[in-house]
């Protein structure tokens, strides 16, 4: 199967895990996701009030210059660790 099916597979089942992640898990979960489907963040930074906002935004701009496929490769493996969890 390839790497991108196994990706599309991962995002499917991170919907549907046993319990929900930290908050340190989900924004690596999306940080992850967003750099594998989408490259690197593109934008400007939400405002400092927007909490989860800025959040998400720092977490995936700090994947920045990652590829694409070792995004991909990273999501589906903490996927793999949370359904085991």
């Amino acid at each position: 199967m390839a790497l991108e099916d196994d990706f599309q597979k991962a995002a499917e089942e991170s919907k549907q895990l046993p319990e929900r992640p930290g908050n340190d898990d989900m924004l690596k979960l999306y940080s992850l996701y967003k750099q594998g489907s989408q490259g690197d963040v593109t934008g400007e930074s939400p405002g400092m009030m927007d909490f989860v906002g800025h959040a998400k935004f720092t977490a995936w701009e700090e994947r920045k210059g990652m590829a694409r496929e070792d995004a991909m490769q990273q999501y589906i493996d903490l996927v793999e660790h949370l359904k085991g969890t």
